[in-house]
């Protein structure tokens, strides 16, 4: 899904790069309340997994890719603040060593991915956290709900953009229907990802799974008296 420089003109660069720079600012102070000593690792394996994902590229047309965006992923595991930090780390190293998207469109690529991929799967998560028995069971499925929707609002928030500012000749409804289309499908394979990864780490630690915060009780640290609640 990287959007390349140019296929959305100045304007729109420049509203989505301060949409994303707001985004990241505010992420940057909420952050702080997710996570502590033992999860603060996790954040940096969070970024590396997902890092690892995204070099997977689905050719979706119009110029444009499709892979595995993990936004629901990195909100699941160590919460939407962090998570959308992760990716956009992920997103900055990407556009400035790998050539993927680019630099004019990384406030585009933030957005999409590190804000709309993030908070609308931790969403789609909590949603289905609230219909779904309240046991640590169903943090996987809810976490691969949030991964499933995710994807094509992400693709759809781009075809919005698009028909906005886009610079290439290509008509907007071509492009909706390739980008939400396909994204639908590499939704289905991520929430498939999301869903096994969470389940690992459920089933190991859940105590270091943001989302899983309030059905687990906290592991005591090797060497604590802390007694497991």
């Amino acid at each position: 899904m990287h959007v390349p420089d140019g296929f959305l003109d100045a304007p729109t660069s420049v509203v989505t790069g301060v949409v994303a720079a707001a985004g990241v600012g505010v992420a940057l102070r909420k952050a702080r309340a997710e996570l502590d000593d033992r999860t603060a690792p996790m954040a940096g394996l969070v970024a590396a997994f997902v890092f690892a994902g995204q070099m997977i590229n689905f050719p979706v047309g119009a110029g444009t890719s499709g892979h595995l965006l993990g936004g629901a992923l990195a909100a699941v595991l160590v919460g939407p603040w962090t998570g959308a930090l992760c990716i956009s780390v992920v997103l900055l190293v990407q556009g400035l060593f790998m050539a993927d998207g680019g630099l004019t469109a990384l406030g585009t690529n933030i957005t999409l991915m590190g804000l709309v991929g993030v908070f609308v799967g931790y969403a789609g998560f909590r949603l289905a956290l609230a219909v779904l028995p309240r046991k640590l069971g169903s943090v996987p499925a809810a976490a691969a709900f949030g991964a499933l929707v995710s994807v094509p609002a992400a693709a759809t928030v781009f075809a919005l953009l698009f028909a906005v500012g886009g610079t290439a000749d290509i008509a907007t409804g071509k492009v909706f229907a390739a980008m939400v289309g396909w994204h639908t499908v590499i939704g289905i394979g991520e929430a498939v990802i999301t869903g096994l990864v969470v389940s690992a780490v459920v089933a190991s630690r859940p105590d270091l799974v943001h989302g899983a915060r309030g059905l687990a009780g906290r592991r005591p640290l090797l060497g604590s008296e802390e007694v497991v609640a």
